[in-house]
């Protein structure tokens, strides 16, 4: 039942030098509350306005620390569709999977393995508000909106069938492919962001001219160590090591390219 505005008289507040009473309780009636303890304004030069700091990062799920060992950060959850593909293990995935679902998205998984996903699915919590899986080709309609976002991974092997749900607002959708295969090239063209772990010498050679990357870049992918991955949108690249913390650790074990 909605509340109905009182009627009663609003008792005398004490003012300050200056302030009439009546001008309190006006305020009072608008919703602003008593007036606060008077302090002088905080102002800073131009100058000073450089030095300031704000410890405030990007919105999303920590996927790992860059090469500074800060915190490397990536929005899954967007109001556009976002389309991710990972050319590398399946514990990265499972980590994300873990940490995506601790932000209170709601995680599909598409997988032709699901005996791999068990135990993750067993951690997260099943149902709507955690984490399903289906078999290839039968994901249904998730109803992905701005209150329960959705992440579908597709664990499909190396050649992933077109899948029926998409990326669309608020449902973005992680492709793996443990490694490079002929549907590679249209994957890493169409989607937003492309991760690659450990490649052999001629996989890197063909992600390099796919997507761009320096010789001196792509010639690394087959050096990168467990748990490192190398994140390429458009205009941006950065390596990221992935760190798990002790509760995955116990639940997926240690870093590793291969499953």
């Amino acid at each position: 039942m909605a509340a109905t505005p009182s009627t009663a008289p609003i008792p005398p507040a004490a003012a300050t030098p200056g302030q009439p009473v009546a001008t309190l309780r006006e305020r009072l009636r608008a919703g602003f509350g008593l007036l606060g303890p008077r302090h002088p304004r905080h102002t800073l030069s131009m100058a000073q306005v450089d030095t300031l700091g704000l410890p405030v990062g990007d919105d999303g799920v920590v996927v790992g620390v860059n090469g500074e060992g800060q915190p490397a950060v990536l929005g899954v959850n967007r109001p556009t569709p976002f389309d991710i593909l990972l050319i590398g293990g399946l514990w990265t995935t499972q980590v994300l999977a873990l940490r995506v679902a601790a932000t209170g998205a709601r995680v599909a998984v598409e997988t032709g393995r699901p005996a791999h996903w068990a135990q993750v699915v067993q951690a997260v919590g099943g149902g709507q508000s955690g984490m399903t899986v289906h078999e290839v080709g039968r994901v249904p309609p998730q109803g992905a909106s701005a209150t329960t976002p959705v992440l579908v991974i597709r664990d499909c092997g190396m050649r992933p069938p077109r899948g029926r749900v998409v990326s669309a607002p608020w449902q973005s959708v992680l492709t793996l492919l443990p490694y490079l295969s002929p549907l590679a090239p249209r994957l890493m063209r169409q989607a937003r962001l492309v991760g690659v772990q450990r490649v052999s010498p001629d996989e890197s050679v063909e992600i390099g001219r796919v997507t761009g990357l320096p010789r001196s870049e792509y010639e690394a992918l087959p050096t990168l160590a467990d748990g490192v991955t190398l994140w390429c949108t458009e205009r941006d690249r950065q390596y990221v090591m992935t760190q798990p913390t002790d509760v995955e650790t116990g639940l997926l074990g240690t870093a590793r390219r291969m499953d």
